[in-house]
């Protein structure tokens, strides 16, 4: 929220300047005396230290020696004793102060309303009022006094730190969730990642610094620099963290499960990162709170806080335009809104044009020059939320999201001398709610009661006017959920977290084609409820979290335990010791039918789990390591073993003669994670490093273990980040990786009849390797104000800066001229791409 910020800016120059007029017009405490001394013929008497940076403004001069002290007495917590007429003394003892001040939010700087204020060992106190404020009169100056807030952690303060006749005091409290997930990185490769004591990375939008390539801070996109996460394709729909698929990351947006990440077919976040406050990513070690993901969890939140200010922001790049604003409609009631939508179906533009050839290489759109042919692409996402304060302890939230791609192909081709139009097209659309209630019942407990919606769409509709074959797919994902969830907070130290889930999902898939006359529909519903719990330890040298979840699938009659483990232990001053671990299970799986591709687009659908030929996919995972941290210095190093059974060759996209047979298998992946990250106060650079083994098992193979399609031996990335001055920043990175495998066809035996078609016959499954992956990638950003409230950022980026073609996809498909012969296709990544964003913020 910019404004926000330009008003604690604001704030904190005026203050600033106040100070720095005291400076001119008060007087040191001490050279006031001396002056005195001289006026009065008198003798003050105390301890240097006790007057050690008092200032005041000088008394009148006119006064006398009584009317001065008195005047002293009451600027200061000092009390003044006149032994005689020449001799005082001064001190604190038994003097009466009044004290004030105001309480605010560690994290937002927003106002705290009715914070308790004790005075120890009396029965004096008040509580804030609706600014924060406080103020109490005649509190003895030795006093000591405690200031606590609901869900807060408690601090003790002097009276005579908050005496009244200096300037209130802004007293932050840090809340008790925050606490526990204690930031121990606060600037992790750039500015805006932050590393959690659980091993988590948080990415903080508003904070993003700047990434090579990036002119936004892409959520998806940035998890990609993250040490163990590849995506084989370059695509952030197809993230794979340490050796999984895409579909076994849980994708989290305020609390509802969205099953479509991604706008132009996986090159771009869905997600629009200004109202997106944080993204939290959990590789190892999770939260019995979550389910599903057996790779990852992604959590994405939005600012929760009803804000006092009206504010906002848009911007545009190369491909889309975008806002978002925040706007209080009372104190209690306000509205979050944010909009993007691109406009390539209004103009090119060379971003545009480098994302379309990249998307549609070697499909029917891109290789059609006979016939007269249009493609009209666009693609938009809006989110919603209405945020309610009941009062300072019950809070209603309501969340609204819904994402769409929209793709339509027409073709004219003449028949007869007749000029006929075929249409195809292509719709993606995931629309997501939510509604939530957050109650602080006291200092110790608290409660979250929540339910959201998601409905995921596909509908595709194809004409293939070389065989007359006219096809339509859709696929639709519904899934509901409830949960209640409790906190209870026993100390700073200890908080125990129980809940309680109910879930049930549909999927739909549907199948049609005119010639041969098919249809086919499917439709599987799937219960399930869970109970979990945990306890979080968090004191001194020691984090830990231990916790299980108890998953119920009622039309399986089925029981799964899940037990987490999370663990830091400080060694010495720089050196740490952590342990992670996890058992998880998903039940939704993507399934990838390369002959049912759209245009020669992949198009993945979602399928449910029905205990038999698609099993509820299960992992086990563990992970330990060692963390390096002094003087702006981090090595981070981890080692990790993941085992994922119930996997199906039709989600795990790779080419081989049986890819269309049921065939259940597992995978396992062990490797270490390196990196290093030194900072200075612009300069930042890292080096990251990833050693991978990731093979499959499918019994019905042969062999039946051979490499993944995911494996990726070597990866290593680096980067520089430099700030030139305050609002100029560059940033320069590369990533070198070994290349994925693949697999070719049968020397001299390239195709084999298949009843009355004629296939591509392949040989052992991934035995090839690509070439390894090579790109450089720049970025530069630029802040200016155009005025006083309004802030401007200029970003470029270049992608793929040597133009290298990297081949990240290869199969085959038999030779139209000679169907002896299989004909290889490759798919090759982004080439030279330059993209610019403009922006302002109010």
């Amino acid at each position: 929220m910019v404004n926000k910020k330009t008003t604690f800016l604001f704030l904190f120059l005026f203050t600033f300047a106040i100070k720095a007029q005291d400076v001119i017009t008060k007087t040191l405490l001490k050279d006031v005396l001396i002056e005195i001394e001289k006026k009065h013929q008198v003798t003050f008497t105390y301890s240097d230290k006790d007057l050690e940076s008092v200032y005041i403004t000088k008394p009148d001069n006119t006064l006398s020696l009584s009317e001065t002290i008195s005047y002293l007495e009451s600027v200061t917590i000092f009390n003044f004793k006149i032994l005689d007429n020449r001799f005082i003394t001064i001190s604190y003892l038994e003097k009466k102060i009044p004290i004030c001040g105001t309480i605010v939010d560690s994290n937002t700087l927003e106002p705290l309303v009715l914070a308790t204020i004790l005075v120890n060992n009396t029965h004096n106190g008040t509580t804030s009022n609706s600014n924060g404020k406080f103020n109490i009169n005649s509190v003895s100056v030795n006093a000591n006094v405690s200031i606590s807030y609901v869900g807060y952690k408690s601090i003790i303060l002097p009276a005579k730190d908050l005496f009244s006749q200096n300037l209130c005091k802004e007293i932050h409290l840090e809340s008790l969730s925050e606490e526990l997930s204690e930031v121990i990185i606060p600037n992790f490769l750039t500015t805006g990642l932050q590393k959690n004591i659980d091993g988590s990375t948080v990415l903080k939008t508003k904070k993003f610094g700047i990434l090579p390539g990036l002119i936004e801070p892409d959520i998806l996109k940035t998890i990609k620099v993250l040490p163990g996460v590849e995506s084989v394709n370059e695509s952030v729909s197809n993230i794979n963290v340490r050796g999984g698929t895409n579909d076994q990351n849980l994708m989290l947006w305020d609390g509802i499960k969205m099953y479509h990440t991604s706008h132009f077919f996986g090159l771009i976040s869905a997600y629009n990162p200004y109202l997106t406050e944080k993204a939290t990513v959990t590789k190892n070690g999770t939260s019995t709170k979550f389910s599903d993901g057996v790779s990852s969890t992604v959590n994405m939140q939005t600012n929760n806080k009803v804000t006092d200010t009206f504010s906002g922001g848009a911007g545009f790049n190369l491909l889309s335009a975008d806002a978002f604003v925040q706007i209080p409609l009372t104190k209690k009631l306000g509205v979050h809104a944010s909009v993007r939508r691109s406009y390539t179906d209004f103009f090119d533009t060379p971003t545009y044009d480098k994302y379309f050839s990249r998307s549609f290489q070697e499909n029917s759109i891109a290789s059609n020059k006979e016939n007269e042919a249009s493609t009209d692409f666009y693609f938009y996402d809006y989110s919603f939320k209405v945020l309610y304060d009941i009062n300072q302890n019950h809070l209603l939230r309501a969340n609204l999201i819904n994402i769409k791609n929209n793709l339509e192909y027409t073709e004219d081709y003449t028949n007869n001398g007749a000029t006929i139009e075929e249409n195809s097209n292509l719709k993606q659309k995931n629309l997501g709610a939510n509604i939530s209630w957050n109650a602080t019942w006291s200092s110790e407990f608290s409660t979250e009661l929540s339910t959201f919606i998601s409905d995921y769409k596909i509908n595709s509709a194809d004409f293939n006017k070389e065989t007359d074959q006219f096809q339509t797919q859709f696929n639709n994902v519904l899934e509901t959920e409830i949960k209640f969830i409790t906190n209870h907070y026993f100390s700073d130290t200890f908080q125990l977290i129980n809940g309680a889930i109910f879930n049930e999902i549909g999927i739909a898939n549907k199948t049609t084609v005119n010639a041969p006359d098919f249809s086919k529909s499917v439709k599987e519903v799937l219960l399930k409820s869970a109970f979990f719990s945990e306890i979080t330890y968090n004191k001194n040298n020691t984090y830990a979290r231990v916790g299980f979840r108890a998953n119920y699938f009622h039309d399986f009659n089925k029981l799964i335990i899940e037990p987490r483990i999370n663990l830091r232990q400080q060694l010495s001053n720089s050196i740490f010791f952590k342990l992670e671990g996890e058992f998880k299970n998903q039940t939704t799986t993507q399934k990838i039918d390369f002959q049912d591709n759209f245009l020669g687009i992949e198009k993945r659908r979602w399928v449910l789990a029905d205990n038999n030929k698609t099993p509820i996919i299960k992992s086990k995972q563990l992970s330990f390591g060692t963390e390096y941290s002094k003087n702006n210095l981090q090595i981070d190093v981890t080692g990790f073993y993941k085992f994922v059974n119930g996997i199906t060759v039709a989600n795990q996209g790779f080419y081989n003669n049986v890819q269309t047979l049921n065939s259940i298998g597992d995978y396992k992946i062990k490797g270490v994670e390196f990196l290093i990250n030194k900072k200075t106060k612009k300069f930042s650079s890292w080096l990251s490093y990833t050693f991978a083994e990731n093979n499959y098992t499918f019994k019905t193979f042969t062999p039946d273990t051979f490499p993944s399609s995911l494996d990726i031996t070597h990866s290593f990335s680096s980067a520089v980040n430099y700030d030139i001055t305050n609002n100029i920043k560059l940033s320069l990175g590369a990533v070198l990786r070994s290349g994925t495998p693949y697999t070719k066809p049968v020397v001299d035996n390239e195709t084999i009849q298949d009843g009355n078609r004629t296939i591509v016959n392949y040989d052992t499954p991934n035995k090839e390797r690509h070439p390894n992956f090579f790109r450089v990638n720049a970025s530069g950003s630029y802040n200016f104000n155009i005025s006083k409230g309004l802030k401007s950022t200029v970003r470029i980026g270049f992608t793929n800066i040597t133009n290298r073609r990297n081949i990240i996809n290869t199969y085959y498909v038999v030779d139209e001229n000679n169907t002896d012969n299989a004909k290889e296709i490759n798919t090759y990544s982004l080439p030279f791409t330059p993209n610019i964003s403009f922006r302002i913020n109010f």
